[in-house]
């Protein structure tokens, strides 16, 4: 009881310590309007911030005003002021599955974000850690973007996420997050998380989308370039695709195929293949993701001799905004699962997730995991934080 105690009284004084920020980030302050234009609540992307961003972060209806400098050089682009934005989280959590302890994870997340268009229908984007968890993580998502390079044709050239045609993890909403696009077997180093390569997309008018990836198969957690310069690790090049079909306005369906091949410590070659489908439904007030993922990996030890490892999971999300776009407080929920031969891997979890918006760039969340199976067993995990951009 005693420990219930402190727990609610220290989030309270945590909360109560919460500034409310105002400002907006780049995107807003460069087309001088509001945050909800794109995001609801942020960083959930709306329909229209999701046009936005396919269009390389460019208002083709609205010119940025001055957006660059005028050096009497007609063949020079060069952005007048060049767009940042910062972005911060503090969290307060208590997990009963790791010592019952409570933790002050402030800040958890302080990031720096830039983009925009270099010229023309070429645009950039990226964010840097300068802490996550603590330690300065460095870049995640840093790419240089052909808009309409063909036709519709999109070509992405740099570092994303695998998964970022399926469901993008960095737009979430909730603390907990989509655990079978991070899940390795073995000694494997690929998943459907960061990767070095090129994407090609695709739109066609009857709402079909298609997109076509090149990775290193790699990743880029412990990759560093070698001495001549290569970040891939072996010779492989791996391929991902995926086809998705709007069905009217509110309902999308999609499916995927990942294969490649890795060359672990040993010399030994694991080969593997993904797929799996996706499904969005929307409405004014509820948003429902669903995602599969069922995958094989060949010898993910390395090993003479090893067995296939068949693994499998995904995740269902739900959205609620009472209010539409102008909802002050918002409800999710997220569950979680994850099947593995390995049974280290297995994981299954139910998250409920609340949040108030104090200001457009600014949101007090509350979350509460259940951990019906993993490596920790089964436990409860509480947290409430801070989350904002400027």
């Amino acid at each position: 009881m005693k420990k219930t105690a402190l727990f609610f009284l220290s989030l309270f004084f945590f909360l109560a310590a919460a500034d409310i920020l105002t400002g907006m980030p780049a995107f807003a302050r460069k087309y001088q309007m509001s945050c909800k234009t794109c995001h609801s609540p942020f960083p959930k992307l709306k329909p229209y911030g999701e046009e936005f961003a396919g269009n390389g972060f460019v208002l083709k209806d609205k010119e940025a005003p001055r957006y660059t400098a005028d050096t009497g050089d007609a063949e020079l682009s060069l952005i007048r002021d060049l767009p940042v934005a910062l972005r911060l989280e503090g969290y307060a959590s208590f997990n009963n599955g790791n010592g019952k302890s409570l933790d002050f994870s402030s800040p958890y997340l302080v990031k720096l974000l830039s983009g925009g268009a270099i010229t023309r229908d070429i645009s950039y984007y990226f964010y840097f850690f300068f802490s996550e968890r603590g330690k300065v993580a460095g870049l995640e998502d840093a790419f240089i973007m052909f808009n309409d390079l063909v036709g519709d044709l999109d070509v992405i050239v740099g570092q994303f996420q695998v998964s970022d045609p399926l469901f993008k993890g960095e737009l979430r909403l909730s603390y907990e997050g989509y655990k079978i696009y991070k899940t390795r077997p073995g000694l494997s180093g690929i998943n459907l998380t960061y990767d070095r390569g090129i994407m090609f997309t695709y739109g066609f008018k009857g709402g079909t989308d298609l997109t076509l990836e090149v990775v290193n198969g790699s990743g880029i957690g412990d990759s560093e370039a070698n001495p001549h310069g290569n970040f891939d690790a072996d010779k492989y090049k791996n391929f991902m695709g995926r086809i998705s079909q709007a069905l009217g306005e509110r309902f999308r369906v999609g499916a995927f195929g990942y294969s490649g091949k890795e060359q672990g410590p040993t010399g030994l070659v694991n080969s593997l293949w993904m797929a799996g489908a996706d499904a969005t439904w929307t409405s004014p007030n509820l948003e429902l993701n669903l995602q599969y993922v069922e995958r094989r990996d060949k010898n993910p030890f390395f090993l003479l001799g090893a067995p296939e490892l068949a693994t499998r999971g995904g995740f269902a999300e739900l959205i609620y905004l009472p209010r539409g776009d102008d909802s002050p407080w918002y409800g999710a929920g997220l569950f979680n699962w994850v099947d593995s031969d390995l049974d280290e891997l297995d994981y299954t979890s139910a998250t409920v997730h609340g949040g108030r918006v104090l200001r457009r760039n600014l949101r007090l969340v509350a979350e509460a995991t259940y951990v019906l199976e993993g490596t920790d067993g089964k436990h409860p995990r509480f947290s409430v934080g801070i989350v904002t951009a400027f």
